[in-house]
């Protein structure tokens, strides 16, 4: 809930422009992403079905609203940001259509209660590595223009390629 919380926040202080507070956010939410996962392969006691529901949530509405956002201000292209959002909203879908085909006849709240999973889908090495390149994407995206390298060399789609 702590990185679900400020991302529209994020998304509203990228849009201004401000790019300095959300690049601060967006490192201390990674480092907790990172600590919350060690603590929970690390202390089964650690480990609920409400958090390994909330990780990958969160994750989306994260990604989701730093990649709109950043194309809102001309940092990562429209069709990419498209690309992505659809493979989310597919993926969701996905995990509703398991959900309701593997739980029981009787469909009543239990349904979405994570706690009731009647499938266990863990995240494949393609889909790990996806999710690390856009993290990269938008760390990049988002220090650009704190670093002033928005139109460099190793950052293809400045603000210049963009506006054309």
């Amino acid at each position: 809930m702590a990185r679900i919380g400020p991302a529209p926040v994020l998304g509203y202080l990228i849009v201004k422009e401000n790019f300095s507070i959300p690049l601060g956010v967006f490192t201390l939410a990674g480092i907790t992403d990172l600590l919350d996962g060690f603590i929970a392969q690390n202390w089964a006691s650690q480990k609920s079905a409400l958090g390994s529901a909330l990780d990958p949530l969160a994750n989306k509405v994260v990604i989701s609203v730093l990649f709109i956002s950043l194309t809102c201000a001309n940092l990562i292209p429209v069709p990419l940001t498209s690309l992505i959002i659809l493979k989310d909203i597919a993926l969701i879908a996905a995990g509703f259509y398991v959900q309701y085909r593997t739980s029981p006849p009787l469909r009543t709240l239990r349904y979405f209660n994570p706690c009731y999973a009647t499938a266990q889908l863990k995240p494949t090495f393609i889909s790990e590595t996806n999710t690390v390149v856009q993290l990269i994407l938008m760390a990049v995206s988002l220090a650009a223009p704190v670093f002033n390298y928005v139109d460099s060399i190793f950052r293809p789609y400045g603000a210049s390629q963009l506006s054309q």
